[in-house]
C-alpha cells in the first residue's frame, strides 16, 4: 500500500475553499454595482460604502477571530463565519433600501469573512513549519482563484436572475460548501495524532507549538513596522476592486470586457500566491515582502497613466501578482518573527490595521469621483500611500537580524 496523504494537505484544501468562497464573493462586488446603483438611485460613493464597510470588518475582526480560534479551534469559528456570509447574502436579496444592504451585505458578510479569514490561514502555521510560505500561498490562492472565477460567474447570474437572485444562489453555495470546508480545519496535527509537515516523529513540533505571546509581540518594533506599512498601503489596495471596472467603462471600453479586469487581478493574484510563497521559502520571505510592497506601488503609478484596455490589463495582472504575493507571505513572515503558538491573534491584530484603509480607500475614491468627475485624485493617492508604505517596510530588519539584536 502507498503512503497515506498527510492530513495537513486536506487542511490546506479546506482553507483554500473557505477563502475562495469568502473573497470570491467580496471581490465580485463590481458585478452588482450597476444593479444596486440603479435600484436604489444611489451615487458611486454611496454604493462603494457597502464594500468599504465589509472590508473594514473582515480585516478588523481578525483581532477577535484570531485569538478566538487559538482558544477554541478554527472549525467552529470559521463555520460561524460561513453562516453569516450566507445569511447576509440572503438578507441582501430582500433589501428594499440601501441602508438594509449596508447591514446585510456590509455588516453581515463583512463579519462573516472576518471570522473565516484569519482562523483558516492561521491554523496552517501549526500544520507546517518548513513549508509555511508554500502552503500559505496555496491556501490564499483561493482568494486569487475566487477573484478570477467569481466576477464573471456573478455577472452571468446577475444577467439571468438579477442581482437579488444572484445573491440567493451564492448564499446557497456558501452554506453547503463553506460549512463542509470549515469542518476540515482541525486545530493542529496533534488533534489527528500527527506531527507537523507529515514527519513520523516530533521534528519541528516545538516550532509548531511554541511562540511569543500576543502581549509580547505588541511591544516589538517589527510588529509596528509591519502594521504601519500594511495600514498605509491599504488606503489604495482595494480601490481597483471597486472602481477599476467603472474606470474602464468611463474610458470607452465595453462593460463585459471591463469586468474581466477583476478576473485578471485574480490571474495575477493566483500566480503570486502559488509561486512567490514557495520561492520566498528558498530566497527569504523578508526580502520578498519588500519587493511586493514596491511592486504594488509601481503598479498604482502605472494605472495613473493608463487608459487603453491593454494597459489596464497589464496593470490588473501585475498588481494582482504583487498583491497576491503580499497576502501569501504575510502570515508566514509573522510566524517567522513570533512563532506559531499565537499566530492567529498576532495576525488578526496585524490585519486590523488594513481595516481602516479598506474602509476609507474605496468610498473616498467614489466620493472623489462624484465631486470631480475623475479618478485621477484617488489613483494618485493610492500610488503615493503605496510608496510611503514601501519606505516604512525598508526599515524592517529580517527575523534573523532582529533575533540577533535581541541577543
Amino acid at each position: 500500500m502507498g503512503q497515506k496523504v498527510y492530513f495537513g494537505w486536506f487542511v490546506v484544501v479546506a482553507a483554500f475553499v473557505v477563502l475562495f468562497l469568502g473573497f470570491g464573493i467580496a471581490y465580485s462586488f463590481a458585478s452588482f454595482f450597476d444593479g444596486l446603483e440603479a435600484d436604489f438611485q444611489a451615487s458611486r460613493g454611496d454604493v462603494s460604502l457597502i464594500f468599504s464597510i465589509a472590508g473594514f470588518l473582515y480585516f478588523s475582526l481578525g483581532a477577535i477571530s484570531g485569538p478566538l480560534s487559538d482558544r477554541l479551534g478554527s472549525r467552529p469559528v470559521v463555520a460561524f463565519g460561513m453562516l453569516l456570509i450566507a445569511g447576509g447574502l440572503l438578507a441582501s436579496s430582500f433589501a428594499q433600501s440601501l441602508w438594509q444592504v449596508y447591514l446585510s451585505y456590509g455588516v453581515a458578510v463583512g463579519v462573516g469573512i472576518g471570522f473565516a479569514y484569519v482562523p483558516s490561514v492561521g491554523v496552517l502555521q501549526r500544520w507546517f513549519v518548513r513549508r509555511r510560505g508554500l502552503v500559505t500561498g496555496l491556501a490564499v490562492a483561493g482568494i486569487g482563484v475566487g477573484t478570477l472565477i467569481a466576477p464573471p460567474i456573478s455577472r452571468f447570474l446577475v444577467e439571468i436572475l438579477g442581482w437579488r437572485g444572484a445573491f440567493q444562489v451564492l448564499a446557497g453555495v456558501v452554506l453547503v460548501i463553506g460549512l463542509a470546508a470549515a469542518w476540515m480545519l482541525y486545530p493542529s496535527p496533534a488533534a489527528r495524532g500527527l506531527y507537523p509537515d507529515g514527519e513520523k516523529t516530533a521534528v519541528g513540533e516545538g516550532a509548531s507549538l511554541s511562540g511569543m505571546s500576543l502581549r509580547g509581540a505588541l511591544v516589538t518594533r517589527p510588529f509596528w513596522l509591519l502594521f504601519a506599512a500594511s495600514s498605509i498601503s491599504a488606503v489604495g489596495l482595494f480601490v481597483p476592486f471597486v472602481h477599476l471596472v467603472k474606470f474602464s467603462v468611463d474610458h470607452g471600453h465595453d462593460e463585459s470586457w471591463s469586468v474581466l479586469l477583476i478576473s485578471l487581478i485574480g490571474v495575477g493574484s493566483m500566480s503570486g500566491r502559488l509561486t512567490l510563497g514557495g520561492l520566498a521559502d528558498r530566497f527569504g520571505r523578508h526580502r520578498a515582502i519588500i519587493i511586493m510592497f514596491l511592486g504594488m506601488a509601481l503598479m498604482h503609478a502605472w494605472w495613473y497613466v493608463s487608459t487603453s484596455f491593454w494597459a489596464l490589463s497589464v496593470y490588473a495582472v501585475l498588481f494582482g501578482l504583487f498583491y497576491g504575493g503580499f497576502v501569501a507571505l504575510a502570515p508566514a513572515l509573522i510566524a517567522d518573527y513570533y512563532g506559531a503558538k499565537n499566530v492567529g491573534g498576532i495576525l488578526g491584530l496585524q490585519y486590523s490595521g488594513i481595516a481602516l484603509g479598506s474602509l476609507v480607500g474605496p468610498v473616498a475614491a467614489g466620493f472623489a469621483f462624484d465631486l470631480t468627475g475623475s479618478y485621477d485624485l484617488p489613483i494618485a493617492a493610492s500610488a503615493a500611500t503605496a510608496f510611503l508604505a514601501t519606505a516604512v517596510i525598508l526599515t524592517l530588519r529580517s527575523p534573523a537580524q532582529w533575533r540577533r539584536r535581541l541577543g
